[in-house]
C-alpha cells in the first residue's frame, strides 16, 4: 500500500511539471496560458514560440509520462505479477499531474503529449499507430485537435482489436486505462469538439507565426 502511494504521489509531480509554462518564461517571459489558445501546452507554445520550442515541450511532455510507468513503478514497486497495477496507477497520476499541475494553480494542458508518453511505456505499438494517425490527420486537416482527439480512440480501438481479435494477452485494466485516457482527453477537448462542430476551429500553421488562438 505504501509502494502505491509513494508512486501515485512521485508520478504526480513529475506530470505537474509546468513545461510549456517554463519555456515561455525562460524564452520570452510571458505566460502562455494568457496568449494563443491559452492551454499550457505543446500546440499552443508551437504558435506562440515556434517549433523549435513546441517540439521540445512535447518531448518533454512525453518524457513526464513514460519516465514513472517505466522506470519509477519497477523502481519502487519489484513484484513482476502486480507490476502493471503500479505502472496504471503512475499513468493516471502522471496525466493527472500534466491536467492539474500543482504548480500552477492545477490549471495545466489537456494530457496529450503525457498520454503518449505513457502509453509509450504502456503499449508501444498501438500508441505508434494512434501517433501515426495523428500525423496524418494534422496534415491533411490542419487540426491538432481533431488528430488528438481521433489518434486517442484509434489508440484505444488499436488495444480491443488485439484483445478481442487478435487474443492477445492484453491485461484488462491497460483497456480500462486506456478507455480512461480517452474520457479524460476529450473531456479536455471539449471547447475545440464544439468549435469543430460549429466549424469555428482554428487551423494551425507551420510557419510558426503564432496566429492561431485556438488547439
Amino acid at each position: 500500500m505504501i509502494d502505491a502511494v509513494i508512486i501515485l504521489i512521485l508520478s504526480y509531480l513529475i506530470g505537474s511539471f509546468p513545461t510549456a509554462i517554463i519555456a515561455g518564461k525562460v524564452l520570452k517571459n510571458i505566460d502562455v496560458r494568457q496568449h494563443g489558445s491559452g492551454n499550457a501546452g505543446a500546440t499552443n507554445v508551437f504558435r506562440i514560440l515556434g517549433w523549435k520550442a513546441g517540439v521540445t515541450v512535447l518531448l518533454i511532455d512525453m518524457f513526464k509520462g513514460f519516465l514513472p510507468v517505466f522506470w519509477l513503478a519497477g523502481m519502487i514497486h519489484q513484484s513482476p505479477e502486480f507490476l502493471i497495477y503500479y505502472q496504471i496507477i503512475a499513468a493516471f497520476a502522471a496525466i493527472a499531474g500534466h491536467i492539474w499541475t500543482i504548480f500552477a494553480g492545477f490549471k495545466g494542458g489537456k494530457g496529450v503529449g503525457t498520454s503518449a508518453g505513457v502509453f509509450l511505456g504502456l503499449a508501444p505499438l498501438p500508441l505508434s499507430i494512434a501517433l501515426l494517425s495523428f500525423i496524418i490527420i494534422v496534415a491533411l486537416t490542419k487540426y491538432v485537435s481533431l488528430g488528438s482527439l481521433l489518434a486517442a480512440l484509434v489508440f484505444l480501438l488499436v488495444i480491443i482489436y488485439q484483445k478481442y481479435i487478435l487474443v492477445q494477452n492484453i491485461p484488462n485494466i491497460l483497456l480500462y486505462l486506456g478507455i480512461a485516457a480517452v474520457i479524460l482527453i476529450w473531456g479536455s477537448h471539449l471547447a475545440n469538439i464544439k468549435r469543430l462542430i460549429a466549424g469555428n476551429e482554428n487551423k494551425i500553421s507551420f510557419s510558426g507565426s503564432g496566429k492561431n488562438k485556438a488547439e
